[in-house]
């Protein structure tokens, strides 16, 4: 049975949820569901008439309730959904002014020697597959500035474990540029198609961790979405504390 979204914060106006692995947000064409949407209508009604719509490559034009910013399908983690029109428009303003700080943490493939870095590559279309992006030369139309920062949290011998902090928004970002300096993502199936997956993973190995932002009163909101099951499994598998970190 698939694990259901919970709720991490809720203030009237605006709500965070943390996405289990295996939803999609909305609709995309291309993967099946179970949606996200379907379960913030179900559970939060207003939200249906709040944001905006997006048409398919099909022509379907599919409705994104509350949805200002998205994780892929299989990346755990928060989440923030708007409950009114006004808390959309809120939100979507501290995001095009990069005033929203998101922490993700990863398990990456082979040893990251550098304790830490930026990334910063802009990222078109593949030029092998419309459906991927690329931060590597050759990448195919219109480039998008692109910042990505990493530190390194534990080393092993065939795989890292990451703090990760995109600095803009791109879609795909931390598994193209982590591909960029060859380390993808562990059990990446987009990215890293032929790497068979370490520390017990099924699905990429990305989390969503933490976020920050001005909720409308003007107040700091800091949200906090645990670690999943097979990130602890993966922990207790290597004998690394998260407290040792704070899982932050």
């Amino acid at each position: 049975m698939k694990k259901n979204p919970e709720i991490l914060y809720d203030d009237g106006d605006i709500i965070a949820v943390n996405k289990p692995a295996g939803f999609m947000v909305y609709p995309d064409g291309f993967n099946g569901g179970p949606y996200l949407t379907d379960w913030i209508i179900e559970k939060y009604p207003e939200t249906k008439k709040v944001g905006e719509t997006e048409r398919l490559r099909s022509g379907e034009e599919i409705a994104r309730p509350g949805i200002v910013h998205r994780l892929d399908k299989n990346t755990s983690g928060v989440l923030l959904i708007a409950r009114t029109e006004k808390a959309y428009n809120h939100l979507k303003l501290l995001f095009k002014n990069r005033e929203v700080e998101k922490t993700y943490h990863a398990f990456v493939y082979g040893v990251v020697k550098k304790d830490k870095g930026r990334i910063d590559r802009p990222i078109g279309k593949s030029a092998k597959n419309f459906r991927l992006w690329s931060a590597q030369r050759g990448a195919r139309g219109k480039l998008r500035e692109a910042v990505t920062d990493y530190r390194v949290l534990w080393r092993g011998e065939d795989g890292s474990f990451l703090q990760v902090s995109p600095l803009t928004g791109r879609t795909h970002q931390i598994r193209v540029h982590m591909k960029a300096i060859n380390h993808s993502i562990v059990c990446d199936p987009l990215y890293a198609p032929k790497r068979e997956s370490l520390f017990g993973f099924e699905r990429v190995a990305l989390h969503a961790s933490n976020i920050m932002f001005k909720n409308q009163a003007g107040e700091d909101a800091f949200i906090r979405a645990p670690f999943p099951i097979d990130f602890r499994k993966a922990f207790d598998t290597i004998g690394i504390n998260t407290i040792s970190f704070n899982e932050v």
